[in-house]
């Protein structure tokens, strides 16, 4: 038992450093074209992957992102740093939120800090989410250690032959109630931001009313 979870860190503990978030300084500071930039995202996120032909990114999926305003549109076609950032943002969200969740929680960052000069970047918003990314990951590895050992502990008087199987089943719904309850509690707090900038907004409005 203690083999195989040693064995199952270790081959974890190699997966999650092929997924290491790309950072900063490896994104071009160059405006770049929209075959460029789903170039540059394939190769960078290629340990993502589940399947060799997936695409991280495509022409179609960039369009679509700018026509629900979660991507401020390209300079001259071109796509800056600040945009390829933005776009990590919306491929890390994607698979777990809607889009109405990823604009309700992008829109903010973007009018405040895409392209200001003056003051806080999309670059430095990006930089101080993932500069826990080491202390968080170590957390990781601890936490899926502890639900593989306990799901190996499970089905203990079924049959031998189907145990295999049984646990693997285990860790799974362990996993997904851990995802479960934490997409429940993103949507509580985008919900709960929301509501408090819906509220801002209309106070604003009414205040307007009166001076006019």
């Amino acid at each position: 038992m203690a083999n195989d979870i040693r064995e199952f860190l270790t081959e974890l503990q190699k997966k999650l450093k092929s997924i290491d978030y790309i950072k900063t300084e490896d994104i071009p500071n160059i405006g770049l074209y929209m075959d460029q930039i789903t170039t540059f995202m394939d190769e960078q996120l290629q340990a993502c992957k589940r399947y060799e032909d997936d695409k991280i990114l495509t022409k179609t999926m960039i369009n679509n992102y700018a026509k629900n305003n979660l991507l401020p549109p390209p300079e001259k076609k071109k796509y800056s740093k600040e945009h390829v950032l933005t776009l990590l943002f919306i491929y890390y969200f994607k698979n777990l939120l809607s889009i109405s969740d990823i604009q309700s929680i992008l829109n903010p960052l973007t009018d405040h800090y895409f392209g200001n000069k003056d003051g806080f970047t999309m670059e430095d918003v990006y930089n101080e989410v993932f500069r826990l990314e080491t202390e968080e990951s170590n957390k990781l590895l601890k936490d899926l250690g502890k639900k593989y050992a306990i799901a190996q502990q499970t089905f203990s008087d079924f049959p031998e032959e189907d145990q295999s199987f049984l646990h693997s089943f285990s860790f799974i719904c362990l996993l997904s109630y851990d995802v479960y309850i934490k997409k429940m509690m993103i949507e509580s707090v985008i919900d709960e931001l929301v509501a408090a900038r819906t509220a801002e907004e209309k106070k604003g409005q009414e205040e307007t009313k009166k001076e006019a």
